[in-house]
């Protein structure tokens, strides 16, 4: 049985990461988080000590190291994206290893400083990238790998998740806290694709405001023409109809990839995958981060070029 400290416990994901550290078999001993709306931890772990308070957590965690049973061997942080790196280098200089959602960091340095800290504390850094531990995914990157090396597809990602006026007063809206809507809500989904596909060899912006982003990303195996957004307005009119405020679609030559089920386990494999020695490291993730760091960076062209259908 491992030892867990979790950072971000009142923030929505967190229940993902309380509910893998119940099923792997392990204890949460400590959460932190400024806001006090945790009784969700009731349902996983009533005995785990909580603070709202970073400095006496920094205590306690300290504190613990101390005593042979409930040392901390791993820190999940669930946290706002800008707090991420800060965070990490906390897991690290308490001799835990880190377990840290997307996206890692904001910025590509971010991640060469990191490693630095890895290798003088000889502690590592995981990164939540479940999509790549979905099934249909899975089987995707197993029929591109065995296609003809020449083979270029054409895909469209279409991810647009209404949100309402909270999310632009909330640190999700500042984008320097949490990067833009590529960033924020893309992040894993660029992941997945060049997983898949290969590196990004070209990277285009035709749409980049506060509630929606769109380009087309060229790929070593695939042509990706991109749209996301987090505004209402841009659900198309038959979702409408039906009531829904979400829309997400990946089509590859035409051909839909169903990834929307399966997800309520992915956390759970991760932290098995994590708790084995194979989990997602710094370099695994640091090709995202630069790609939305570009995209974040752009000068958009507006609609000129490939660009995704549904921006007319």
């Amino acid at each position: 049985m491992k030892n867990f400290a979790l950072i971000g416990a009142a923030g929505y994901i967190a229940v993902r990461h309380m509910q893998a550290i119940k099923e792997t078999g392990n204890n949460l001993i400590a959460a932190l988080d400024k806001f006090d709306s945790v009784g969700i931890i009731d349902s996983y772990f009533p005995n785990a000590d909580f603070f709202t308070e970073f400095e006496r957590f920094d205590r306690h965690i300290d504190k613990l190291r101390h005593n042979e049973n409930k040392r901390i061997d791993y820190v999940s942080i669930c946290t706002p994206n800008y707090l991420h790196d800060s965070h990490i280098r906390f897991a690290l200089k308490q001799h835990a290893d880190a377990i840290c959602e997307k996206p890692m960091v904001l910025n590509p340095w971010n991640v060469d400083a990191l490693a630095e800290v890895e290798t003088e504390t000889g502690q590592r850094i995981n990164s939540i990238l479940q999509l790549r531990l979905h099934p249909n995914i899975i089987k995707l990157k197993e029929e591109v790998a065995k296609a003809p090396k020449d083979k270029i597809y054409d895909i469209d990602l279409t991810y647009l998740t209404s949100r309402g006026r909270w999310y632009f007063i909330s640190w999700k809206g500042e984008m320097q806290k949490a990067g833009g809507v590529a960033t924020n809500i893309g992040v894993h989904f660029f992941d997945m694709l060049t997983w898949i596909f290969g590196d990004v060899q070209e990277n285009i912006v035709h749409v980049s405001e506060d509630a929606k982003a769109a380009g087309f990303l060229k790929l070593k195996k695939a042509n990706v023409r991109w749209f996301l957004s987090v505004d209402y307005k841009n659900i198309p009119e038959n979702i409408k109809k039906k009531g829904q405020r979400i829309y997400r679609s990946i089509t590859v030559d035409g051909k839909e990839i169903e990834f929307s089920g399966g997800f309520t386990d992915l956390h759970t494999l991760s932290y098995q995958e994590i708790l084995k020695g194979n989990g997602f490291g710094l370099q695994d993730v640091k090709p995202t981060i630069e790609t939305v760091y570009n995209i974040r960076n752009a000068k958009p062209i507006g609609l000129k070029g490939d660009y995704h259908p549904l921006l007319k």
